[in-house]
């Protein structure tokens, strides 16, 4: 049982893990943190400072500079990435710079930003 709700929770499209998030916030006061990856019960100050530094270099926000010449595909991308409608999304591009997504992993936001890049969009991350 276990194993299947794993293999459902991997293959969730990025509009549907935004759902979960916000069914999760919603419905159970659940919110999204990367402390819980955690799995020592030691709380020295040594051990604290180590995982501070390490989410530091790896944890990003995704910034939108600029649409570059093809705004549509860039609202289009924004909308699926974040899971909001199509006039939320064509504001965030209209009104730049904005982050997109935050507390991204470096794979997650290193693939985001290379979408991002292939249409022509200027991204930085954070």
């Amino acid at each position: 049982m276990i194993e299947k709700l794993a293999e459902q929770l991997v293959n969730l499209t990025v509009k549907q893990v935004n759902e979960l998030v916000l069914l999760l916030k919603k419905e159970y006061g659940i919110e999204p943190s990367n402390i819980g990856l955690e799995t020592s019960l030691d709380s020295g100050k040594e051990k604290k400072e180590s995982f501070s530094d390490k989410e530091e270099k790896n944890i990003f926000n995704l910034i939108l500079k600029s649409s570059g010449n093809s705004k549509l595909s860039v609202v289009k991308l924004v909308k699926e990435i974040t899971g909001k409608g199509l006039k939320e999304s064509k504001e965030l591009v209209d009104h730049l710079p904005n982050v997109l997504k935050e507390s991204l992993d470096k794979k997650e936001a290193e693939n985001l930003k290379n979408k991002f890049e292939e249409i022509g969009a200027e991204v930085e991350l954070k």
